[in-house]
């Protein structure tokens, strides 16, 4: 993954990336590492402090989702759904949800 693609998808500069990876750059912040993870596929205590397997095979992937979230994801569709959605910057999830409101809104009102 190129400098610029893991920058898209934790919604951050490139030049914020490559100070992570220079060895007197600044470390990401904690939300950024989450997305870091999100994009790699990486464990999260893997990247914060090299303990433990560096990535997570998709049924330990659903272990570890939070209760608020297991509630949430009822299908395989929308488990791709949040996944894709955690993966993209902040303005690509803004898009993805006013895009997704207006098509539930104009369902909403054929009903009516």
């Amino acid at each position: 993954m190129s400098q610029q693609q893991l920058a898209r998808h934790v919604g951050v500069q490139r030049s914020a990336v490559s100070h992570w990876e220079s060895s007197q750059g600044k470390s990401p912040t904690l939300a950024n590492m989450r997305g870091i993870a999100a994009a790699t596929q990486a464990r999260f205590e893997w990247l914060a402090t090299g303990r433990g397997a560096p990535s997570i095979g998709r049924d330990e992937h659903l272990d570890g989702i939070a209760a608020a979230d297991a509630l949430l994801v009822d299908s395989d569709i929308e488990l791709r759904l949040l996944q894709a959605f955690r993966s993209v910057a902040l303005r690509a999830q803004l898009n993805a949800l006013e895009l997704l409101e207006a098509l539930a809104e104009r369902k909403r009102q054929h009903r009516v």
